[in-house]
């Protein structure tokens, strides 16, 4: 029997550090869903066995772990029942939907018997916290509602990892040939399917971050290992860089593609999941010397041209469309552009825009003081600007002694702290504010309290 254990060895060069962090976009999960009307989880293993798509074995080992986990499941209590049951109920919908192909079940039962082992007797979770099991190279993820899930980008960054570390051949080997195994036929190709809800998202979907950083160390490996079945995967990898979404997560733009990071999500762009797939596009298509890979990366990369700058806010870099990056994010979409800038003939915009977001992790938030007056005992506001996403104290004084204080975080842009005047007269104002990084900025001002 597998142990688990609660951590990961720890990979001394910065690419997996970097993509370890990267996917606590995963974080926000949604409730299991109740399974639509369909076949039972042992009808469809009866009709695969029926259709000859499994053998008895396979059968019989995947019906007891079901019948299993049911009964592990009336043992438990609080968060480890709630968690088990949600695996549990995953496993019913895919079920019921018709999506338990034989493909597919390998990876649906072994989530379904890694969440019995773990629920039933290892440490509870922290938020997000990754696990790996003795027998395995793969990482897994906490994910809350959902139980523990096999993190992609988190298996593949830990690949990049072994790679890069030069004397882990034999791990690194093991982890690919892990994952090649739990690939299932999409979009005209392989992929690596996320099997829980997410975000309005339902199983199974995939994420091009994930498809292209896996594509990437099977590359890599092909080339050290001269395993010239690992650039068969990463070449049957790209089919969903091919196909628009839900199947894929190509979208076609008048110059070229964006690859999205949710196949459920056409209409979310987030741009250092985008700049990550063209580094491993990029990467395959130099180690296999393949001209599909090349025509998919020029695709995207023509389009990351015009998106780069548009996710620059002038103080701080944006995670999507009108929301600022956290610190790591921040500095992940740093580091991969700083990957594009070293890999494209022409690389200005990258570089430029990677050196950029670094001289920001070291400037202080402005702020402006936009309000210059406010009413006698009448709701009114301290309305002030932020030039990148800060934690803002306001202090109001009455001749030098503090009055009114307030502390919030706010996005870059116009905000407001609202307050309601008890005296006439001038009040001091002090705004100060602290952006991710810890630099601070500061403001000082007055407003005058009239009746009118």
């Amino acid at each position: 029997m597998s142990t688990p254990r609660a951590s990961i060895a720890t990979v001394r060069r910065p690419l997996a550090a970097l993509l370890a962090a990267a996917l606590a976009v995963l974080l926000c999960p949604g409730a299991a869903s109740a399974a639509p009307a369909g076949p039972t989880v042992p009808a469809a293993l009866d009709a695969l066995l029926a259709a000859g798509a499994i053998d008895q074995l396979h059968h019989d080992a995947w019906a007891q772990g079901y019948d299993d986990a049911k009964k592990t499941l009336r043992k438990l209590h609080g968060t480890r029942r709630r968690q088990l049951d949600a695996v549990i109920s995953n496993t019913r919908a895919i079920a019921a939907s018709g999506l338990l192909t034989a493909q597919r079940a390998p990876a649906v039962f072994l989530t379904l018997k890694r969440n019995r082992t773990w629920w039933a007797s290892s440490p509870l979770l922290r938020y997000g916290q990754r696990v790996m099991f003795t027998d395995s190279q793969l990482v897994w993820q906490y994910y809350p509602g959902q139980g523990i899930q096999i993190q992609w980008l988190g298996t593949f960054g830990r690949a990049n990892g072994l790679f890069q570390a030069k004397t882990r051949d034999a791990e690194l080997r093991a982890l690919l040939d892990e994952a090649l195994g739990l690939a299932v036929p999409r979009a005209g190709g392989i992929a690596w399917e996320s099997l829980f809800s997410f975000d309005g998202g339902r199983p199974p979907w995939v994420s091009g971050l994930s498809q292209a950083t896996g594509i990437q160390a099977l590359s890599r490996a092909a080339a050290r290992l001269a395993e010239p079945r690992y650039f068969e995967g990463a070449r049957a990898a790209l089919g969903i860089f091919r196909v628009p979404p839900p199947e894929g997560v190509r979208v076609d733009t008048p110059v070229g593609a964006y690859y999205l990071q949710y196949s459920f999500n056409p209409g979310l762009h987030i741009l250092n999941g985008f700049v990550q797939a063209l580094n491993g596009l990029y990467d395959f298509a130099a180690f296999a010397n393949d001209p599909d890979g090349r025509a998919l990366f020029a695709a995207g990369e023509a389009q990351a041209r015009l998106e780069v700058p548009l996710f620059d806010t002038g103080a701080w870099s944006l995670y999507q469309p009108g929301k600022e990056s956290d610190l790591g994010y921040h500095k992940l979409l740093r580091d991969f552009l700083r990957g594009l800038c070293r890999r494209v003939p022409d690389p200005t915009i990258y570089c430029v825009e990677a050196d950029k977001f670094t001289a920001y992790l070291r400037q202080p938030p402005v702020l402006a003081l936009q309000s210059t007056s406010a009413r006698l005992k009448k709701p009114s506001k301290v309305v002030f600007t932020v030039n990148k996403v800060s934690t803002v104290s306001l202090v109001l004084t009455r001749r030098g002694k503090p009055v009114y204080a307030r502390t919030a975080r706010f996005g870059y842009g116009r905000h407001a702290f609202a307050f309601r005047p008890r005296r006439r007269g001038a009040l001091g104002v002090r705004l100060r504010a602290v952006d991710l990084a810890g630099n601070a900025g500061a403001v000082a001002g007055r407003i005058a309290v009239g009746v009118r």
